[in-house]
């Protein structure tokens, strides 16, 4: 069935479902993810956002079940990247509308993506526009999460077209965040933080400041991913400027790969010593863990331990994978160290230290490393690290 969902009685949900989506850019999406686009109903009528190009059908069937897509005369665009502006194009040659909005760094965007001409025109952030008698604000939110990120409120109804901030990659039956058994939700909306969102944390704080100050009566957030939030928007905007300050906790992600077994032993006593010293551990062996399942953990987090063996001296494949994309979300106020088993070189747990400290992450002991096989000795050495980790945690975090 393509029937749109009706949200109020001038607010339609026009998206499409993707049940089959498993990797966005690097982020596993174990639940796959919703394209949200929507019809905003009055005197002329308005598109907020398309959908992921091979949905084009799917939203335009939508469409079509509340009137003929041809009486479109308006088109938001709130954010440029392809899974909401992969289908405009078409959407613009097959509806003719009169005009398509987008913030002045979004026409940019889009004219990069598509070099072609159209009805473009920019809209400055807090700009007021009366469209077939509804009234529309538009604000920038520049890089939440690209340059050309942008905000439509509709002032009479309370309802926030928020793009891809608030939202998370979660495809069911159910529409709205009320519908969605919560833990299921508050995790994909974490995941979705932390992978997403995380790099410009302090902007989220902003912008929660600026909403604040503009008194904004939010009674529905309305995301391009997942589910939509039409009750109690309160919760996904406490847990924002909760997750924006990144506040460590007594939990330590413990992270490693291993050749023949003998990281994975010091892991196992390190995780020991840091239980013992009262910390809350998360181990995470990479050939289990995915790097978007990590950067989850991380969230809530305050020490990040990592070990790697050796190959051709070099730090281990997977370790150096999932280096390189939380090096790049930035996460903050994490304590951490490096550990791990070589044959003849050693350089896999000092790489690994070296890019924990390119990551402004506190290093709380140097390196441990073990040639081969870890003796007894050396095991006891590993959990005496975690217990030492766990002692750092504890005032790090102030209790």
């Amino acid at each position: 069935m393509t029937e749109a969902v009706k949200i109020t009685d001038r607010v339609f949900w026009v998206g499409a479902v993707d049940r089959s989506l498993r990797d966005f850019h690097g982020y596993a999406t174990g639940r796959g993810s919703t394209y949200n686009a929507f019809l905003v109903l009055g005197e002329e009528i308005t598109l907020i956002d398309t959908v992921k190009a091979p949905f084009k059908d799917e939203m335009l069937g939508r469409i079509r079940s509340v009137l003929d897509p041809s009486r479109i005369k308006y088109i938001v665009s709130n954010h440029s990247e392809m899974d909401h502006s992969g289908c405009l194009l078409d959407v613009i040659r097959e509806v003719k509308p009169e005009k398509v909005f987008a913030s002045p760094m979004g026409l940019k965007a889009l004219d990069a993506h598509f070099h072609a001409e159209g009805p473009f025109v920019a809209v400055k952030d807090g700009e007021r526009l009366t469209l077939g008698g509804v009234e529309y604000l538009f604000l920038e939110t520049r890089m939440l999460h690209w340059p050309d990120s942008m905000f439509t409120y509709l002032p009479g109804e309370g309802v926030l077209f928020s793009q891809d901030a608030f939202g998370s990659h979660y495809a069911s039956k159910e529409r709205f965040a009320h519908e969605v058994p919560w833990e299921a939700l508050e995790y994909e909306s974490a995941k979705y933080f932390a992978n997403i969102i995380m790099p410009y944390s302090h902007l989220v704080t902003k912008l929660l400041e600026r909403i604040g100050k503009l008194g904004l009566d939010m009674r529905m957030i309305l995301p391009d991913h997942g589910p939509l939030w039409t009750k109690d928007t309160g919760r996904i905007l406490d847990l924002y400027a909760k997750w924006a300050l990144q506040k460590p906790t007594r939990k330590t992600v413990l992270v490693y790969a291993t050749m023949w077994g003998s990281t994975a032993a010091m892991a196992e006593k390190i995780a020991e010593g840091l239980a013992e010293g009262g910390a809350e551990v998360k181990s995470m062996p990479l050939s289990a863990s995915h790097r978007s399942d990590v950067a989850t953990e991380i969230l809530e987090a305050g020490a990040l331990l990592v070990g790697s063996p050796t190959i051709n001296n070099m730090l281990f494949p997977s370790v150096a994978d999932v280096l390189a994309y939380l090096k790049g979300l930035k996460p903050k106020n994490l304590l951490g160290g490096a550990f791990g088993s070589y044959g003849w070189s050693g350089e896999g747990a000092r790489q690994t230290a070296e890019i924990l400290k390119e990551m402004k992450i506190e290093l709380v002991a140097e390196p441990l490393s073990v040639k081969y096989v870890p003796r007894e000795e050396d095991l006891g050495e590993a959990k005496e690290f975690g217990r030492s980790v766990a002692e750092k945690l504890r005032e790090f975090v102030g209790s």
